[in-house]
């Protein structure tokens, strides 16, 4: 569902007064502001130097009514807090402050707070937010994540030309170790000196200085940091953010409470980098306004990759956050303007994803199709598909017109549901003209009477409703042309072989069948969103059942690869339909896999086609949407490794079940041993 409303925000930290600020936000058509929960400037101390201070920690709560800040406030963590510093009284200054904060904040009730971005070394980061969101609570936090890593971004990064020279004085050193001995003495001198002579015998003096040394050791830049903090993390300085992300995350346990704040920057990283964050939780993209370009007009634009970044994330419902100093006249308003602009782009809405748009990312038990009667409203989703039946009338067509124009063939129509395929199969042999003797068999009772109701107001007269199961009917005579729908998501998955290994009985040597193969598919994706559905259940049968889902909050991972293939008629002296195969995935950039989508190709006739798989997808078909195979714990697959995967497709006289397991880059268990959890009854 594309975005129905623009819902844009201001990230500011000057906040003079509260309802001037919410007013003036008002004015400018944002929706809510990101403002600090505690005034930037009020650093806190580990040893009750700032408790002991005068005044009040930030703003009284009764400022505004608790709806507006519930509705129109986002809570900003202080940007200076830095729970990873090697500096124990930096981080436990850091962790004091940030427990403070964020009890305020659920004190508040804010519908969400922006956390400050994590270094690369984020365990301890990560234990508190965990615990944060671990108490029964309903506070969101988004996590400031830019999109590329900025030099100033840099925990340790502080100045990479000196790090550079760093390394030539560590490796000329013995050339030149009494020079720069000297020069370092004459330095180190100067430095230590007035630090010395600031002392103070006084408890409140001694305390101010540990807070000016906090501060100092936040601030410093890397040379002065120890050399094995350095080893540690100057590997890591220019690593991707989303790594950071999924480091922090996975520290986390996934939890669903825990989501991103996108922050655009000036350079983009690859598309294909781009396109991960389709599968993660982002809930706003905060557009700094340094970002925009200016165009001949004097409007402000984005670029055209950040266009086209922007749309793709648009439609994920994301919210968006502007943060900087108007740069262009017309004020803030301006910038919303031209971000609506860009909205308006993707309408109007195809008729396909106005239909889909409900079902975007919604959990689906599988049918059962055998042990259930599919309901009215079901069979009248299906039906209005536009492109499937075209398509079985074209295959039919294409059969009829390979038979001899002086005979009347037999079609028969398993599986007939409440006529749509009856009805593809008279307009074809109208097409093809050629006469036709239709036998109509469906084992619904209710779809029966319908069919029924449809041969008497239609004149159906060579057409014949038979109500049984195809697997028992004793047909009168053989048939030509055997058409079915019969298929799932994954193709086999709602037992079309074993279905049509008994229909084939009527079908004349030689005779057709419509499909006449079909291959399942697969292939990994990561969508946090759809792992948190599946893992709120909070037991392991929701995690080891395959799901009906419209894909929307998702990334693909690599291109789906065929799976298990079946052809009917089924020729084969002994039919098995017990199926087995291992697929390898190339990881092209480092993501988190969350599961597998399954999907399918039909070939009905010839070279007539029905597909959901990705590829070669049949445009405007929406009557399947793919499967969803969930991994019980996600699996961090770094670039350039392969990802393998187990699938197997296991029959006995009850019921048919498949199981699955990662076997690289990790091994998983293997998931639905002996159907436990998940399966299709016979």
């Amino acid at each position: 569902m594309v975005l129905e409303k623009l819902t844009a925000g201001w990230e500011t930290n000057t906040v003079s007064d509260l309802k001037d600020l919410l007013e003036e936000a008002r004015i400018a058509k944002f929706d809510f502001v990101a403002i600090p929960l505690v005034h930037p400037r009020f650093e806190r101390d580990n040893v009750g130097v700032s408790e002991a201070r005068h005044g009040t920690l930030t703003r009284s709560d009764m400022e505004v009514d608790s709806r507006t800040w519930t509705t129109c406030i986002v809570g900003k963590v202080s940007e200076w807090l830095d729970p990873g510093n090697p500096d124990v009284d930096v981080r436990l200054a850091a962790e004091t402050a940030l427990k403070q904060e964020l009890a305020w904040a659920s004190h508040l009730a804010v519908p969400a707070v922006l956390m400050p971005m994590p270094r690369p070394n984020c365990a301890n980061y990560a234990r508190l937010i965990n615990q944060a969101v671990s108490q029964p609570t309903v506070l969101q936090l988004w996590v400031r994540i830019p999109l590329v890593r900025c030099k100033a971004e840099d925990d340790v990064d502080d100045d990479k030309e000196e790090q550079q020279q760093q390394q030539q004085q560590q490796h000329h050193r013995q050339q030149e170790c009494n020079h720069r001995v000297s020069n370092e003495g004459d330095q180190l001198g100067s430095t230590v000196t007035p630090t010395a002579t600031n002392g103070s015998n006084t408890a409140a003096a001694a305390g101010a200085n540990q807070t000016s040394s906090i501060k100092q050791k936040q601030q410093q830049p890397i040379s002065s940091l120890s050399s094995s903090y350095l080893m540690n993390m100057v590997p890591s300085a220019k690593e991707d953010p989303w790594e950071t992300w999924n480091r922090l995350r996975t520290l986390c346990e996934f939890n669903a409470s825990l989501g991103v704040a996108l922050e655009v920057t000036e350079d983009l990283p690859p598309r294909q980098t781009l396109q991960r964050w389709r599968g993660e939780p982002v809930k706003a993209i905060i557009f700094p306004t340094s970002i925009f370009l200016t165009n001949k007009k004097g409007f402000p634009v984005l670029s055209k990759p950040h266009q086209y970044f922007v749309l793709e994330m648009y439609v994920l419902k994301i919210q968006i956050i502007l943060n900087g100093r108007a740069r262009h006249a017309g004020g803030y308003e301006i910038y919303l303007q031209y971000l609506e602009h860009l909205r308006l782009k993707l309408f109007p809405v195809p008729e396909q994803d106005r239909f889909e748009s409900p079902y975007y990312d919604y959990l689906q038990a599988p049918l059962q199709p055998l042990m259930d009667n599919l309901e009215s409203q079901t069979y009248e989703t299906f039906e209005k598909d536009p492109v499937k039946y075209a398509r079985y009338e074209d295959a039919v067509a294409a059969a009829l017109s390979s038979t001899p124009s002086s005979i009347t063939s037999v079609v028969m129509v398993v599986g007939a549901g409440r006529g749509p395929l009856v009805r593809a199969s008279l307009a074809a042999a109208a097409r093809a003209e050629r006469e036709v003797r239709v036998y109509a068999v469906e084992k619904n009772p209710n779809a029966v009477v319908t069919l029924r109701n449809m041969v008497r107001c239609e004149e159906w007269s060579n057409v014949t409703v038979v109500a049984t199961d195809m697997r028992v009917w004793a047909a009168p005579e053989k048939a030509d042309i055997l058409v079915s729908e019969l298929l799932g998501s994954f193709g086999d998955n709602e037992l079309s072989p074993e279905c049509l290994d008994k229909a084939q009985a009527f079908l004349k040597e030689g005779g057709i069948s419509i499909p006449c193969e079909y291959t399942s598919y697969l292939a990994p994706i990561s969508s946090s969103k759809l792992w948190n559905e599946v893992h709120s259940y909070k037991d392991v049968k929701h995690m080891e059942t395959a799901y009906v889902v419209k894909l929307h909050n998702f990334c693909q991972l690599s291109e789906a690869q065929p799976c298990f293939t079946f052809s009917h008629p089924n020729g084969a002296e002994k039919i098995d339909n017990t199926r087995y195969a291992c697929l390898r995935f190339p990881a092209t950039t480092a993501a988190t896999i969350h599961g597998f989508a399954g999907y399918f190709n039909a070939r009905l006739y010839d070279n007539i086609f029905i597909s959901i798989v990705p590829q070669t997808f049949s445009t405007g078909m929406f009557s399947w949407f793919p499967l969803y195979f969930p991994l019980r714990t996600p699996a961090y697959a770094p670039e350039g490794v392969q990802v393998e995967v187990h699938i197997w497709r296991n029959v006995n006289s009850r019921k048919v079940w498949y199981e699955w397991a990662l076997t690289g880059p990790v091994v998983t268990p293997i998931h639905n041993p002996n159907g436990r959890s998940y399966w299709i009854g016979l």
